[in-house]
């Protein structure tokens, strides 16, 4: 991966951007994928093929293939604990030696470590949030996620934008303009589609032996080949035209969020970002989310449960990437101002940790 300061768009023409800003979701679940993608954008199928090949070798693609979503499939939740600082590096060991952990930051806050546990069953993760607990001397905040209103980091990078898809219209504009009613397609792909989808603690996925056998084949990414498909059909042992139907379910029920190039952030300058909590009345939680959510500049809002009793009062995350700080802080201002003027705080990560996938071995398979 290039460094973070590089000229990522040195070389770019129009039609890497459009692999860019309009591919990261909605690629074609067809034997050719590559094929179909080229006649969209006027290119061959090899030359589609090999423009993502190198923008993954920049680093401007993490990887392509399919963003997963552990909370559907398995039992997730995002704790915390506050670490001493004279521990600090010695409770992120701890926390970080379990593979269940595949993301933990410094943050700058009370509760300074917070980091994401994924398991099969609630039980298998409570019993890590407890031995963590027991092995650091630290107090665990559980904070399962029980209300997804908008959770996605899909958004156009190839502009100039100060912050997290601002050239995307607000709801406003949109009912103003006669293509608001439009199905989406690639030119309004931006749309931000908002609902209050329950998520619960004791989920399994209910997969079939093929799903899950597919889901552990492309959790780090579907092969970059002409036949995408048909590679994870070889490595699975199965028919193409039922990993293909079986990649369509899991995209309905939710498991999979979406199948595209996975964009790096970081490299294409969207460096800062907060976690911000809110303290919203119960009875106005899910109008505010769903509003919230449907805001250009929030990308991520979803409803945690308090826990009063660790001095946690607050129910509403969002989160605001910017590729600058203070344009960041400036959308905060902005969102309490005219959309949650509710007590917040604003959470700002100072240090990776830990990040890496899902182990979704550990959600597919035995769960030991």
């Amino acid at each position: 991966m290039g460094p973070v300061d590089a000229d990522w768009r040195a070389d770019l023409d129009a039609v890497d951007a459009a692999l860019v800003d309009e591919y990261q979701s909605e690629f074609p679940v067809v034997e050719r994928p590559f094929r179909v993608v080229g006649e969209e954008l006027g290119v061959s199928e090899d030359e589609a093929l090999s423009r993502v090949e190198r923008l993954r070798e920049r680093g401007i693609f993490r990887r392509f293939g399919a963003v997963l979503n552990p909370p559907v499939i398995g039992s997730s939740t995002l704790a915390a604990v506050s670490a001493p600082e004279e521990r600090f590096d010695e409770v992120a060991e701890i926390i970080n030696g379990y593979r269940q952990v595949n993301h933990n930051y410094r943050r700058d806050h009370e509760w300074n470590m917070w980091f994401v546990v994924t398991a099969g069953s609630r039980e298998t993760r409570d019993r890590i949030l407890g031995e963590i607990e027991e092995r650091t001397g630290c107090a665990v905040l559980n904070l399962p996620m029980l209300t997804d209103y908008y959770i996605d980091l899909e958004f156009p990078v190839v502009n100039d934008d100060r912050f997290a898809r601002e050239t995307v219209p607000s709801p406003e504009a949109r009912a103003e303009d006669p293509r608001a009613g439009e199905p989406r397609t690639r030119e309004n792909s931006a749309e931000t589609t908002v609902s209050a989808t329950r998520i619960s603690e004791e989920a399994t996925g209910g997969l079939s032996a093929l799903e899950a056998a597919l889901l552990l084949e492309i959790q780090d990414g579907f092969p970059l080949s002409a036949t995408p498909y048909g590679d994870v059909a070889d490595a699975v042992d199965a028919d193409v035209d039922d990993v293909l139907a079986a990649v369509r379910r899991l995209l309905d029920d939710g498991c999979i969020k979406r199948i595209g190039c996975v964009v790096n952030h970081v490299v294409t300058g969207f460096r800062n970002n907060c976690m911000v909590v809110w303290d919203v009345p119960d009875d106005e939680l899910d109008a505010r989310g769903e509003r919230v959510g449907s805001l250009p500049y929030v990308t991520l809002c979803y409803h945690r449960p308090r826990r009063p009793e660790q001095g946690w009062p607050y129910n509403l995350f969002t989160m605001i990437h910017g590729r600058e700080a203070d344009v960041v802080d400036e959308k905060i201002d902005e969102l309490a101002a005219e959309h949650l003027p509710f007590d917040h705080e604003r959470l700002y990560s100072t240090e990776t940790l830990k990040q890496t996938g899902a182990q979704y071995d550990e959600l597919v398979g035995d769960d030991r």
